[in-house]
């Protein structure tokens, strides 16, 4: 910890090419791609980005969903696969870590799909696959739970870095079981809101969680957030004025760097499409922790105490390796006194 990095980091704030995963891969390999030219050592991508997020559970019942979620489904893509390794492939390329949320279908299942995130290294391994714990509100409609085994931060160039996808940035137990492992870079996965109660304003509520865990933590926090674009608004809405109406609401993105001492780094970008770029020093770290280490002497672990349950959930468990042949069995003999034996030539 001698020499603590400092490094640019690129908050992205675009809208996917909807629905279309391989399209999706390819604008994200070019937004890494700029990115890196423009001196970027860490490329967050928002939550969902590929293909996009399920904005019909919000403007629909669960019936007139249902054949939307098999669309996504669909467009959705395999943990390891294809567009995994041309993801991974543009980030070993251009020698960058990045953060990028994608839906992710089950391995073992049609009916389950995750909002997950993924870590890949500069050298192009696949670091992290953070599977979102709890789906928000509408959103259970579409993704599963994950389980606390990708809770975890993870060792880079660029620091040690962590990942929470929207929601969970307000789970004080999950940020802190990654503020104890060490945290000093959180990337944070966010979606364009215009959905919520007209009262609710996307874009302030992304500044108050990420300001709240950098200030808390004393951590450096990017935060990368889509935007809706007409093409999102005409499939989703289409003759719908009112659903229209909603999806254009203002303040509903919010995309930036936020620094140890809970301000951003740089003006946030609200609402259009852009990337923010900011220096992050890692030293700036050090002395807020002085005053308060929730992870370290500001805290009672005598008093509390956090337990993290971070096995893998699967939904079976063999006691034995069920690919492995059957061990060969042969049929007990005949109790008739019959003799089966047959005869050979000498």
């Amino acid at each position: 910890m001698d020499n603590l990095p400092r490094f640019t980091a690129a908050a992205v704030q675009v809208a996917p090419v909807y629905l279309d995963p391989a399209a999706t891969v390819d604008k994200a390999v070019a937004l890494i791609e700029e990115a890196a030219r423009n001196g970027a050592s860490l490329v967050v991508l928002p939550e969902a980005f590929v293909p996009g997020y399920p904005y019909w559970n919000w403007t629909m019942n669960p019936v007139q969903g249902s054949p939307w979620f098999e669309r996504l489904y669909r467009a959705s893509i395999d943990v390891p696969g294809p567009h995994v390794d041309t993801l991974c492939a543009a980030a070993r390329r251009h020698n960058v870590v990045v953060v990028i949320g994608v839906n992710e279908r089950g391995p073992h299942s049609l009916g389950v799909l995750y909002n997950t995130l993924l870590t890949i290294g500069a050298d192009g391994q696949l670091l992290g696959v953070h599977r979102k714990l709890v789906p928000t509100w509408a959103e259970k409609l579409t993704w599963t739970g994950g389980d606390g085994s990708s809770l975890r931060v993870h060792d880079t160039p660029i620091g040690p870095l962590g990942v929470l996808a929207c929601g969970e940035n307000t789970n004080t137990l999950a940020r802190f079981t990654l503020l104890a492992q060490g945290e000093l870079v959180h990337a944070a996965g966010y979606i364009a809101l215009p959905v919520a109660p007209e009262d609710y304003d996307m874009a302030d509520a992304i500044a108050v969680r990420t300001a709240a865990h950098s200030f808390e933590g004393k951590v450096f926090s990017v935060v990368a957030c889509s935007t809706i674009s007409p093409e999102i608004v005409d499939t989703v809405a289409g003759d719908d004025e009112e659903v229209r109406r909603m999806l254009a609401r203002p303040r509903s993105a919010l995309s930036g760097v936020f620094g140890p001492d809970g301000r951003p780094v740089t003006e946030p970008l609200v609402d259009d499409e852009g990337i923010v770029y900011a220096e992050i020093d890692l030293t700036k770290c050090i002395q807020p922790k002085q005053m308060h280490d929730i992870v370290g002497h500001y805290n009672r672990f005598d008093v509390f105490q956090l337990h993290v349950d971070n096995t893998p959930r699967s939904p079976v468990t063999f006691t034995a390796d069920p690919m492995r042949e059957p061990a060969a069995h042969h049929c007990p003999p005949p109790t008739d006194g019959t003799d089966t034996t047959k005869e050979t030539d000498a």
